[in-house]
């Protein structure tokens, strides 16, 4: 026989103690701000009809976007609505995972600062970061967003008018963005996207980033010193379709946030394309060559 009297032992308790659950667990979704965004934007998700909403946004409000994605996406599919159909305005500090996976035709706006995991997973929407009116600091000199933004990010666009936090872009496999500046490890194990920095980095830029592209604004030079270069180069910008992405980019950037940084970029556009750097992974790089040749040597067989 085994004695399981020590394990199955009765701790004195007063009298009237509760020995099992008697009280229902509290719905900890029940008060999302999401469930007011998906009754205004309901003629959006029935319709396709253009919404657009503003309302104030906390630091408790996590995940904002997320549920509201879902119903998009149930009701259209992969392909969501077309562009800026819901058009949110936030004013505030945003939660953690602000716009996490929302999808295409949704775009969230922030006038203040937001926490960690902004645009997690983020699979077709567009985020718009920039501090209010009222703020007295410097965007460029300052942190916006917290560590970690873009964490996953499969398609989309999100712009920062602010520097970000550690580990920006991670794993980001399609979306396109543009920051002030970054923290440590920025771009590490991208594997597609465009992140375009117009401003410093942290060390240990592109670790293990295997595909996608980055541009740097290495305005001082030193970007190189914090540039991992085991799997990437660093190479100027010569390829017209890097300036026109890189013009394209930064152009929205103004366009969206207002920025001083990028507005000076596009006024001396040609001098400002001088101080760019290419990341450029070093797989990606032999596999886009190798076409290039096949594509020659094709035409020159087939005229």
């Amino acid at each position: 026989n085994v004695d399981l009297s020590s394990i199955l032992q009765m701790p004195p308790v007063a009298v009237g103690t509760p020995i099992r659950c008697v009280e229902k667990q509290s719905d900890r979704i029940a008060d999302q701000i999401d469930w007011e965004l998906i009754k205004v934007c309901n003629p959006a998700i029935e319709r396709a009809e253009r919404v657009q909403f503003e309302s104030p946004i906390a630091n408790k409000n996590r995940t904002t976007g997320t549920l509201l994605s879902y119903f998009v996406t149930a009701k259209h599919g992969e392909d969501g609505l077309p562009e800026d159909t819901i058009d949110l305005q936030f004013n505030g500090s945003a939660g953690q995972s602000f716009g996490a996976f929302i999808t295409k035709g949704i775009t969230m706006r922030i006038r203040g600062d937001a926490n960690d995991y902004v645009g997690k997973g983020l699979s077709g929407g567009k985020i718009i970061v920039a501090p209010s009116a009222e703020s007295k600091f410097i965007p460029e000199k300052n942190i916006l967003i917290g560590n970690v933004a873009l964490y996953g990010a499969t398609a989309g666009e999100a712009y920062f008018r602010g520097i970000a936090g550690e580990r920006f872009g991670v794993r980001n496999s399609g979306a396109k963005t543009v920051v002030e500046g970054v923290g440590d490890h920025g771009c590490e194990y991208m594997t597609g996207g465009v992140v375009v920095v117009l401003g410093k980095t942290g060390r240990n830029f592109a670790a293990g980033m295997s595909g996608g592209l980055a541009f740097v604004y290495d305005i001082d030079g030193d970007f190189k010193d914090n540039c991992n270069h085991e799997m990437v180069d660093l190479v100027p910008i010569v390829d017209y379709k890097d300036i026109a992405t890189i013009s394209n980019l930064v152009n929205r950037h103004v366009l969206y946030t207002g920025s001083t940084v990028a507005e000076n970029i596009v006024n001396d556009f040609s001098t400002a394309l001088s101080h760019f750097k290419k990341v450029f992974p070093k797989d990606y790089r032999r596999v886009l060559e190798a076409k290039r040749v096949a594509q020659r040597q094709w035409e020159l067989v087939n005229g």
